[in-house]
Formats: structure tokens, sequence, C-alpha cells
């Protein structure tokens, strides 16, 4: 306990009074063969990413509410809560992320998230895809965040949106915040990458790598992310810890000499896509 927790009823809750874990929130299963299920239909589709959350649904991490009660029940967490409530509404207005200096994290990340066709909000529409309820809990807001920041990681890593590139986003949030989930589409994707095309490219070192450099990077879940927009890109991942992704580079360079679009890797060969 701490001077930002309560307890109203047996319930551990914040300051103001909002639940740790709401009461009428189910405990969590551990279904392999559902998230196994889930995975192959990604295999098909990798935009569709409601498949991603019913992975992470059925591979429940047992350090996942000590990680959500070490952050929301600190002054740090009360203070995220109160100043940055809803990271969609932040993230999405580039037009105030454009007033920022060039250069910075933001600049970057309006750059990717244009470039990509992505928004913020187009996120929050996928995952809600998934049909799970929502609570009115500490654990909503922190998974909330955790979801809302996987764009930033791609900026931030310098981790492209391609097949190779979402292995390795989904490595470093491994090591951010580990996970089965993480696990499983982060390195039986990559294995799903080396099966499907034949080449000399160091897939598995990128994905090992990645790993590493989550684990090194503090957990952006309990940093300002306003504060982290507004820094230089190159000095904020030097104060996070992360390094130019060399072997991802690589991967990409091999695949090119080869005559393969490393943005283009699953299409290559759909039969053997359909037959996996």
């Amino acid at each position: 306990m701490n001077d930002q927790t309560t307890v109203l009823h047996g319930i551990e809750a914040a300051s103001d009074g909002t639940p740790l874990r709401h009461p009428d929130r189910p405990v969590p299963k551990y279904q392999p063969l559902v998230a196994l299920r889930h995975f192959r239909e990604l295999l098909k589709d990798k935009e569709n990413t409601a498949e991603v959350f019913k992975i992470y649904e059925a591979l429940p991490s047992k350090n996942f509410m000590p990680r959500v009660r070490a952050l929301m029940l600190s002054e740090q967490g009360e203070a995220l809560r109160e100043s940055e409530p809803f990271l969609p509404a932040i993230l999405d207005d580039h037009d105030a992320l454009r007033k920022l200096p060039e250069g910075s994290v933001a600049h970057a990340y309006c750059d990717f998230m244009e470039r990509e066709g992505l928004t913020a909000a187009g996120l929050v529409e996928e995952s809600e895809k998934s049909g799970r309820p929502t609570y009115p809990d500490l654990v909503q807001w922190f998974g909330f965040r955790q979801r809302d920041t996987h764009d930033l990681m791609h900026v931030l890593t310098g981790y492209g949106r391609d097949a190779l590139g979402e292995q390795c986003v989904l490595l470093f949030t491994h090591g951010q915040s580990p996970a089965h989930g993480h696990l499983l589409l982060g390195y039986a994707g990559s294995l799903h990458i080396k099966k499907l095309v034949k080449s000399a490219a160091p897939v598995m070192k990128a994905t090992r790598e990645a790993h590493r450099t989550g684990k090194a990077c503090p957990p952006l879940v309990g940093l300002s992310i306003r504060e982290l927009l507004a820094k230089d890109l190159v000095e904020a991942r030097r104060e996070l810890n992360i390094p130019d992704p060399h072997w991802y580079r690589e991967c990409h360079r091999i695949w090119r000499e080869e005559g393969i679009d490393p943005y283009d890797l699953m299409a290559k060969d759909q039969a053997k896509l359909a037959a996996a």
C-alpha cells in the first residue's frame, strides 16, 4: 500500500476511488489451443488485427497484475491518468504535434502514421472488433495504454510495418511487458517468414535483437508520452537504450540483393501461404 492507494469494500483502488480491478472483471483463462486457432487465422491475413487481441486474451500473463498494480497505484500512475487520460486523442492531433520541433519524436510519429495511412483511433476500432467487454478500472486504462503505444514503438525502434518489422515490434513489446502472446506472435511469425522465404537473411538474429532492446528500454507505458513526443528522436532513442536495428536492416539489404521485396514477403507465394 502507498499514499495513492485506498481500499473500498475490500477492493484496492486509486485515490479517486477507481478500482484496480473491477469485481465483475473475469479472471482470464490460459487457453493455448484457442490462441493457436487465432494465430492460424492471423496468418491468412496479417492485417486482421482483431485476431491479435484474441491471442493476447487467450494467453494471459501471470505477471500482468503486479505490473498494473506497481504503476497504477503509484504517484507516477496517478499523474499519467490525470495528464494523459486517453492517448489516441493526443496521438491523432497531428496539427498540435507538428508544432513541436523538427526532428522530434512527434514529427517522426506523424510522418509514419500519415505515410502508412494509420490513426490511433483506427487501432482502437480494431481492438473493439474482438468484442471484449470493458470495465471501469485501472486494468482497463493500463491495457488501453499498452495498445495505444504500439505504433509509437515502430517509430522509436525503427522497425517498419513489413512482416519482419511487426515480429520485431512484438518481441520488443515482450521485452517491455512479458506475455506468451508476444512470444507466439513474434517467434512463430519469424519462423513462418523463414519457412516461406528461402533466403540467407538473418531473420532470427533480427528478432532476438529486438527482444533484447525491449528488455533494455524502460517500459513506455509508464512514461509521459507528451514529454516523449517533444524530445528529439535521436536523443530519445539514446535515453531509452534503443540502438539502430542492425540485423533488421541487414535482412532488408539481403532480401533486396536476392530480388525479394521486404514489404511483400507474405504475398510472394500465395500457394505456400494458404498451405501453411
